[in-house]
């Protein structure tokens, strides 16, 4: 069976700059099988022909949020709560695993020092061991197709030769010839490209981290997306389907 494994990000990766009030860099992944891929995407797209007589709007986190660009149709609060429920109860009936990974980077530059490692490296090393993991446990038989947002040539190509050093090499837990067997593709899009998978990984990435900086505080995406999350059998998912480093 052929699984797609999407993944985008929240936060900046840079460790020049810490905002304050989002000090965490998150790379996050959400996990889908072929067949149930295809339903989704149809789903995603009745849904935009619903609210935009289109299925080329491209679903954006940020935009839907602050009402921009074509979301500012949600300026209308009954046209609102009936959109967001309506995307509430897609990303919540689809069957998907979310595997992220979050490095905090007060703590990180704090311990490491100028010997800290880019974010966004030492994030694909926890997510992609642990998406290994996760097909494993699955689906032993299985391959996966990883499909990542483009951020710039330059950001691109450094993440292309860490994942080209994680096929090398190993993770700490994975070797090369364990990931090599089951990745079978691993390819960079644009935003523009409108990848319904992309998308979902979008939605999911910032509840993800929202919750990590504010745990005490209910969010409803959160808690939608909760039961995605990768865990083990007693339905723990840190450190399984959510790594925080340090």
């Amino acid at each position: 069976m052929r699984y797609f494994f999407f993944l985008d990000e929240t936060g900046d990766h840079g460790l020049s700059y810490i905002d304050k009030n989002f000090p965490l860099f998150l790379l996050c992944g959400t996990l889908i099988r072929e067949d149930n891929l295809r339903f989704f995407e149809e789903e995603v797209n009745n849904f935009k022909r619903k609210y935009f007589k289109t299925d080329k709007i491209v679903l954006h986190s940020r935009e839907i949020r602050r009402c921009e660009g074509p979301f500012q149709i949600l300026f209308d609060l009954d046209l609102k709560a009936k959109f967001y429920n309506d995307l509430n109860t897609l990303i919540g009936k689809c069957v998907y695993y979310i595997v992220g990974a979050g490095i905090n980077k007060e703590e990180h530059i704090r311990r490491y020092g100028k010997s800290a490692k880019d974010p966004y490296s030492l994030s694909l090393s926890f997510v992609m061991e642990r998406v290994i993991f996760c097909l494993d446990k699955m689906d032993p038989a299985s391959v996966v197709e990883v499909v990542v947002e483009e951020r710039g040539r330059k950001e691109d190509s450094v993440l292309l030769s860490h994942y080209n050093l994680i096929l090398d090499r190993g993770t700490y837990y994975v070797s090369p010839e364990r990931i090599k067997k089951k990745v079978v593709r691993f390819d960079f899009h644009p935003k523009r490209d409108n990848i319904i998978g992309l998308q979902l990984a979008d939605l999911c990435a910032y509840p993800l981290a929202r919750n990590i900086l504010n745990p005490e505080v209910s969010y409803i995406p959160f808690n939608i997306i909760e039961k995605k999350i990768y865990c083990n059998e007693k339905e723990e998912y840190m450190g399984w389907g959510l790594k925080i480093f340090p």
